[in-house]
């Protein structure tokens, strides 16, 4: 997504990360695969091919969001999920370099 410029440099994650609602309508359309895609992380314990499953939305489920990769970074660091707080980290370092080219 990152290459091809299919990302937002700048919004709102509060008023742009997907919604119950917004996840439902994309489900309709889409396979549990391609709705992982859009998290960097699986919840412990929580059953496959439910919305639970998934943690650690980067992208309004159309494009990557700066702001949500920043989301990822705190949450990731606040709760002492290491691996993903760095991966997250990462894509927003590559993020910045090449939006600023």
């Amino acid at each position: 997504m990152i290459e091809s410029h299919q990302y937002v440099l700048d919004s709102d994650w509060g008023e742009v990360q997907p919604d119950a609602n917004a996840q439902n309508d994309y489900l309709a359309k889409h396979s549990w695969d391609e709705f992982a895609h859009w998290h960097l992380g699986l919840t412990d314990g929580a059953t496959d091919e439910t919305k639970a499953r998934y943690a650690f939305v980067y992208g309004d489920l159309r494009r990557l969001h700066r702001t949500g990769l920043i989301a990822c970074v705190y949450r990731a660091s606040e709760w002492r999920h290491k691996e993903i707080e760095l991966a997250a980290h990462g894509l927003l370092q590559y993020l910045d370099q090449t939006s600023s080219r």
